[in-house]
């Protein structure tokens, strides 16, 4: 790849497609979410190798407890093993782990591991990998705004300190904007995924089911992402109306 290419600071990807990966290949759907929490493991420390400071993935939404109980209880499991590998090799690398989503009804073993991560690479400064689990961007709404509210009760905020600054440092982790979202499998929607955050981002919908997902594919969404005029409403010059 390019190396004069720009990279973009906040990357985030809505992990989707193991099941139907898996379906294609004869497997269970089990095996499709184990493809993918390794290709992740791998993809994780690439894109930061490129510069990439802020990496959000879309690992459980909140509405992915409706999903059948065999297959919640699997994913679970699979979040005490994946986590702590990822936060074995990302913690070499000097990279911050955060969660974002509610605590509820996240089981403790969950739990447990997610505050341990995020307490042994807390003062890591290279990067941030910020995982979405019990995740809803709607919900992330809410809850800010339900904080904000309280300090106003409380006096501790006043109305005519909210702003847009504000309103994202009572997000879950006050992270910046999104530069760059990815929804793999070739699906366009947005799926209730940092709705806030996602306001001036530039999409790309690759037709590749997440565990193949691969460090080249990530690059052609980079080299598709330079191709991009990133206008945040304006316009480039003064020959351009619209």
């Amino acid at each position: 790849m390019n190396n004069n290419l720009v990279i973009p600071n906040h990357v985030a990807i809505i992990l989707d497609g193991n099941g139907r990966w898996a379906q294609a290949k004869g497997k269970t759907r089990s095996e499709g979410h184990y493809a993918g929490f390794n290709n992740l493991d791998k993809l994780s420390e690439y894109i930061f190798e490129k510069g990439v400071q802020v990496l959000s993935v879309y690992a459980f939404s909140t509405e992915n407890f409706k999903r059948t109980k065999e297959e919640v209880n699997y994913l679970m499991d699979l979040f005490t093993e994946g986590f702590k590998r990822y936060s074995k090799r990302l913690n070499k690398k000097d990279i911050r782990i955060v969660f974002s989503g509610r605590r509820e009804p996240l089981p403790n073993k969950v739990l447990k591991i997610m505050d341990k991560i995020t307490e042994d690479t807390t003062n890591n400064k290279k990067g941030i990998f910020n995982i979405c689990v019990n995740y809803g961007g709607q919900y992330e709404l809410v809850d800010a705004v339900k904080e904000i509210a309280n300090k106003i009760q409380n006096n501790q905020l006043t109305l005519n300190e909210i702003d847009l600054i504000t309103l994202n440092s009572h997000m879950y982790n006050n992270l910046p904007p999104v530069d760059l979202m990815i929804r793999t499998s070739g699906e366009y929607r947005l799926s209730n995924f940092l709705l806030f955050q996602n306001a001036y981002a530039e999409f790309y919908f690759p037709d590749v089911y997440f565990p193949a997902f691969t460090t080249e594919e990530f690059d052609k969404a980079i080299i598709e992402y330079n191709k991009r005029d990133r206008r945040y409403g304006g316009i480039k010059n003064d020959n351009q109306s619209n």
